[in-house]
């Protein structure tokens, strides 16, 4: 048996000491999930909450994860896992060795002070416990930077055994891996390093000479950078010693830079931090984390460690974030309260990367300020940059100062600037995510984000009145949801509150309700505290291709988009949008909060649009129709897979706009996920296409929507798109048929949420407009949504007249899947009257149609009514038969509404045979999915069938 039973690097698997234990469905898992990474340590509610539905929690969240708590207990009560309250929320209690992230972690630090043999061992036994990505279905932000860290480490445990096997001359063991990880991470040049010298000892020193070519030229084509020192040296050697010679010698015979630099002066104290920001709150959690990667241990009483010592090496660390974030205000936060820890002072630039006002100071500029710094007398600065660069580095070797390098444009800026091998900490702030240093110098990145609410609150209550606050809590909700986290935003709105005590803050907070104009109130008259402005200077660093694509992004009325859809948007190729989006989100413009998805921060958006609407109106209407109409055929394609040919009304959309590449899903699975994915978006496009003056479009996408929504109930949602529809029909009064469909579905709609008046208002609307039009097609779908409508106002006789008529009409057209549809509909309504011949005989005739002329799972409602019909005629097992294969077709299908009904009626059937706890089962799983459909009639009635003794 392993020692580690909880897979947590790749999920959670259900097998726990030798016993199989059903963990329930995915998001159920990562619950378990975050609380076994979290072992022994308890987890908030509010925590559990934002790691795994992130920002997307329903309201129904906290419900459902206690649910998930409760099932969880009752699946592991019989397992060494135990799940507790404890005070602060709830814990994982187990033996951290048995979760593997723990393990894996533990055993990697264990190799780092043993010997080579243990270490290679342990390091392996760590690797094995890897079983592919960690979490790969979890898309929440915290999930997201986890699976990050975890990669990480698993690579720095894969470099750290290359290194112990080349010191055990096991290259032919380790050569086939470096090659493979020097495809997959090319700028590696650790991992670069290896594998040349790995050549060089199987005797491929030529080849090990090439790839440091290939490197070099890569690294200056792609990243602007050279190799660094100890790869230049690895190459020397490895040109000394020749194809013959032997291994090369330590890198420490190479001479270092300080020797070679100009004789020392002596050196300054600086201390150059700016004043400490003032009105500071929250940032707990990065601060922490800032803390844990650049303050140094407390030296140990005796000498200070030299310039070779390894025990403190210095740190790199980007705080990275968009514009108004905060990051200069952090950096500067943490510096100051951690000014302490490097007694050899504090140097810092103001690098200028995103100076509205000119342009990104120079690294030979920067690096004469830190020389000055650093008491480095005029006369004795060298002339030239690289010399400057030796001194520089020389003077830190042996010293532990801090180096905060703020508001940097790129790496090419900041590579200069660091120091070399030494105890210093590097902190960066940077709009971009200055990936290179992150390659390149194992840089780590601090990613703040806008202000939940309530630190957004906490941010106004520091700086304003509590009493002010306290008597207009709407309007201070408002002002901070406009402000949209954006602690510059909310920075900007206290600081005109304080100015205006006599001002309402309702007042205020209407300024900021107009998208319009809510940039030019968050502007308080200079360039650094304009939000406007900080935009502009992002939006300027870009390349004109990005520049361009983000302000189309402005057009975007959803919350997100997905790269598919930019591609469209853009009218160029895949590859194409992926690599500017990439820019984009290096510059913090838009965030992929999930893989392919993209979105926007609010009041980037806003900046984004205003550049949408300053010309190109022709280009714009071009793009946003691409937009439209990558949704609505793409959509239409997911229909024909859910639905078939056969869907009432089908309203073919003209060829898509040139530009606009929809999409084709390969089948029925692809479609659904394709409509969960995109639901919002296409809502957005539908209220998008009747803004724009495409009212046909917007019923078009009405119609593709319908088999989905109805199958994922998604109620609401229809309606609302039917209410847009209708909005666009109207404005073609000439076209008859838009109109009906409209009204048609509308009544539907109503008849669904129990309303009957408006229900039939809306039906009988269609009906008679589609008499008087002639069109027995649309006739024939009302006459059997308004029987449908009377069945559920328990009217069965009238139901029955309706489906009947409904049915005639259905014989004069030549469709047999709406006439196979139509018979199973006149059975049931016999079934309901306890005419069971009549029933049995049409939904007979029904099933024969379907099987003759329809698609796998067209029959699923027929099958069903038969089940349903055996059951009242008190033949339990064949009924329970069709019910089955019916549940399977609406499994597939993706039909939740009928499969619940189904699995409820299965219950029943089960009941019928004295077979109480097969009727438990699928009553709990009809509750289940009553729940998440929020039909609460049926939930009652499920809860009371449980609560049944059994028998």
């Amino acid at each position: 048996m392993q020692a580690a039973e909880f897979c947590v690097l790749g999920g959670v698997r259900a097998h726990v000491r030798g016993q199989d234990v059903d963990l329930g469905h995915a998001r159920q898992r990562h619950v378990l999930a975050v609380l076994l990474v979290e072992a022994n340590r308890p987890v908030s509610l509010d925590q559990l909450l934002d790691r795994v539905w992130g920002e997307r929690a329903p309201r129904s969240a906290v419900t459902t994860l206690y649910s998930y708590l409760s099932r969880l207990r009752r699946a592991l009560s019989t397992t060494e896992l135990r799940l507790v309250r404890r005070p602060g929320g709830y814990t994982a209690e187990t033996d951290p060795d048995a979760v593997d992230l723990h393990r894996f972690r533990a055993l990697a630090h264990r190799a780092r002070g043993a010997s080579d043999q243990v270490a290679a061992d342990l390091l392996q036994e760590a690797l094995r416990l890897w079983a592919g990505e960690a979490f790969p279905a979890a898309d929440t932000p915290w999930f997201t930077h986890l699976r990050e860290v975890l990669t990480s480490e698993r690579q720095a445990a894969e470099l750290d055994l290359n290194d112990v096997l080349l010191r055990q001359g096991r290259e032919s063991e380790v050569l086939p891996q470096l090659i493979s990880g020097v495809s997959t991470h090319p700028f590696d040049e650790r991992l670069a390093g290896q594998l040349m010298l790995a050549l060089h000892r199987q005797g491929r020193t030529v080849r090990a000479l090439e790839h440091y070519q290939v490197l070099r030229q890569n690294l200056d084509e792609e990243l602007g950078l050279t190799p660094g020192a100890s790869l230049q040296r690895l190459h020397q050697e490895l040109l000394r010693a020749g194809p013959a010679g032997p291994p090369p010698a330590a890198p420490a015979s190479v001479p270092t830079e300080a020797s070679t630099a100009a004789p020392r002066p002596p050196v300054a104290t600086p201390r150059q931090l700016p004043l400490a920001p003032v009105g500071f709150i929250s940032r707990h959690r990065e601060l922490d984390e800032l803390a844990d990667l650049l303050v140094p241990r407390r030296p140990e009483p005796g000498p200070r460690p030299g310039p070779e010592s390894e025990s403190e090496p210095g740190r790199i660390v980007v705080i990275s974030a968009a514009g108004g974030v905060g990051k200069s205000w952090l950096a500067l936060r943490w510096a100051h309260d951690h000014a302490d820890r490097f007694p050899d002072g504090q140097l810092y630039v103001d690098l200028r990367g995103f100076d509205p006002a000119g342009e990104p100071m120079s690294p030979v500029e920067a690096l004469r300020g830190l020389l000055d710094a650093l008491g480095v007398p005029p006369g004795a600065v060298p002339e030239d940059p690289q010399a400057q660069g030796g001194l520089y580095r020389s003077l830190l070797a042996d010293k532990r100062i801090l180096v905060v390098l703020d508001d940097a444009h790129d790496a090419q800026q900041v590579v200069p600037l660091l120091p070399g091998k030494s105890q210093c900490a590097v902190l960066i702030t940077s709009r971009n995510r200055l990936t290179p240093l992150l390659v390149t110098h194992g840089a780590v990145t601090v990613s703040p984000t806008p202000f939940h609410s309530s630190q957004a609150r906490e941010l106004l209550a520091h700086r304003l009145d509590s009493s002010r606050l306290d008597a207009e809590p709407q309007a201070v909700a408002a002002i901070v949801d406009y402000c949209a986290g954006l602690p510059l935003a909310l920075s900007l709105m206290a600081a005109r509150v304080a100015s205006h005590p006599e001002f309402p803050l309702a007042a205020l907070a209407d300024e900021l309700a107009d998208a319009s104009s809510r940039l030019d109130v968050l502007d308080a008259g200079g360039m650094t505290v304009s939000l406007r402005t900080v935009l502009a200077t992002s939006h300027r660093a870009l390349s004109s291709s990005a520049g361009r694509l983000f302000a189309l992004l402005g057009l975007v009325t959803s919350t997100d988009i997905g790269l598919d859809a930019a591609t469209s948007l853009a009218g160029i190729t895949r590859s194409r949008a992926r690599t500017l989006l990439a820019e984009l989100e290096a510059a913090h413009l838009v965030q992929q909060h999930r893989p392919g998805r993209y979105r926007m921060h609010d009041l980037a958006q806003l900046y984004a649009g205003e550049l949408a609407a300053l010309d190109r109106a022709q280009e714009n209407a071009e793009a946003r129709t691409r937009l439209i109409d990558f949704y609505l055929h793409t959509a239409f394609a997911a229909n024909l897979l859910l639905d078939g040919p056969h869907t009432p009304f089908r309203p073919d959309p003209e060829p898509p706009a040139q530009g606009c590449a929809p999409l084709a899903p390969a089948n029925t699975t692809d479609a659904l996920r394709w409509f969960t994915e995109e639901h919002a978006c296409l809502l957005a496009a539908q209220e998008s296409a009747l803004t724009a003056g495409l009212p046909t479009q917007a019923v078009q996408l009405a119609w593709a929507l319908i088999s989905y929504q109805l199958g994922s109930h998604h109620l609401e949602e229809y309606s609302r798109v039917w209410h847009t529809a209708l909005a666009a029909a109207e404005q073609q009064p000439e076209h008859v048929l838009p109109r009906v469909l409209a009204h048609w579905r509308l009544g539907h709609f109503h008849s669904l949420s129990g309303r009957r008046s408006e229900a039939l208002d809306h039906l009988h609307g269609a009906l008679d407009l589609a008499e008087a039009a002639g069109d027995p097609t649309a006739q024939a779908h009302i006459c059997r949504t308004l029987g449908r409508l009377w069945e559920m106002n328990g009217d069965d006789r009238k139901a029955l007249s309706y489906a009947t008529r409904a049915l005639r009409l259905y014989q004069t057209l030549d469709n047999a899947i709406w006439q196979a549809n139509q018979f199973n509909a006149v059975g049931w309504m016999h079934a309901q009257l306890g005419a069971y011949d009549e029933a049995r005989d049409h939904c007979e005739r029904a099933h024969g149609l379907f099987l003759k002329h329809g698609r796998p799972g067209d029959e699923a409602s027929t099958l069903d009514s038969l089940g349903y019909i055996a059951h009242l005629t008190g033949d339990h097992a064949a009924a329970l038969d069709y019910y089955r294969q019916a549940l399977a077709q609406f499994r597939t299908l993706g039909n939740g509404y009928d499969e619940a009904d189904t699995l409820a009626r299965i219950a029943e059937s089960h009941r019928a045979l004295n077979r109480p706890d097969e009727a438990r089962a699928a009553w709990a799983q009809a509750l289940a999915l009553y729940r998440e459909q929020e039909r609460e009639a049926e939930i009652s009635h499920a809860e009371e069938a449980l609560e049944r003794p059994a028998g």
